[in-house]
């Protein structure tokens, strides 16, 4: 890794399609192409130098485009990507090659039953033999549910800051989570204010930042903020995380966590 990068930001949630390009059925269809060169125009800028492309639901496990950017930017890119439960270890095994370094599951206005999902034994061991992680999107209040459906050991991101009902230790989203963090590394995403149902961002912040501590915290811009496109001001996006956490747990957020984790050694 170019040690030219270690003090440059992380943003570890941002997508990348195309216009029009969207699995059967997807309830999202976008209208408008979202280029990595588009992200970079905005982000550099601000001192964003790499970042985490994580498939979108409307692209199902169709991950070519994914794994296309990765391909053309290994030292800047790391990839999250959507696969199927039966997806062997020899496929997981290229795609860490690759740069992928988890998956993710949007249960977001879906089913949060994943029954094909719990009796996945093999994948899971496959992916904790490669060091992955698992992302989740859940409704407002749904994350404990899922988590009584997956294996304890494994490590997780959590999209948008868990989306629990309230920001409070005693809400049993908090409550599973610092449960499952003595058994799991767990990780937030401050990210899609605008996904949370009218909760007040900066109050989920910091009470994530004192229930799990600032090193289990990250930042990403969700763009270009797919159904809430009226929001992807990236300037605004980044600069929120200051106004939530303040300067000192802000840079640790945008560059110590990230790098550590999915460029572990690099910096």
């Amino acid at each position: 890794m170019d040690s030219s990068l270690s003090n440059h930001f992380v943003d570890t949630h941002f997508h990348a399609f195309d216009a029009g390009v969207a699995v059967a059925g997807a309830r999202y269809v976008p209208q408008y192409d979202a280029a990595l060169e588009a992200w970079q125009k905005l982000s550099a800028p601000l001192g964003v130098q790499r970042g985490v492309l994580v498939q979108t639901s409307f692209m199902g496990t169709d991950n070519r485009r994914l794994l296309g950017e990765l391909k053309r930017q290994p030292q800047l890119l790391r990839g999250v990507a959507v696969l199927s439960p039966t997806t062997d270890a020899a496929e997981l095994a290229r795609l860490d090659a690759l740069g992928v370094r988890g998956i993710r599951l949007n249960l977001a206005g879906a089913s949060h039953e994943i029954d094909d999902w719990r009796s996945a034994s093999n994948f899971w061991t496959a992916l904790l033999t490669l060091g992955w992680h698992l992302e989740l999107h859940t409704d407002v209040g749904a994350l404990p549910q899922v988590l009584a459906q997956l294996p304890s050991e494994l490590a997780l991101v959590l999209d948008h800051m868990g989306k629990p009902a309230a920001a409070s230790a005693a809400d049993p989203t908090f409550k599973a989570l610092a449960r499952r963090s003595r058994q799991a590394p767990v990780r937030v995403k401050l990210s899609g204010a605008y996904r949370l149902e009218g909760r007040e961002p900066g109050s989920l912040a910091k009470a994530w930042l004192g229930e799990l501590g600032v090193q289990r915290l990250l930042w990403g811009s969700d763009w270009p903020c797919t159904n809430h496109e009226a929001h992807a001001d990236y300037p605004q996006l980044l600069n929120a995380l200051y106004d939530w956490v303040g300067d000192e747990a802000a840079q640790q957020i945008l560059v110590t966590n990230p790098v550590a984790f999915y460029w572990p050694g690099a910096a």
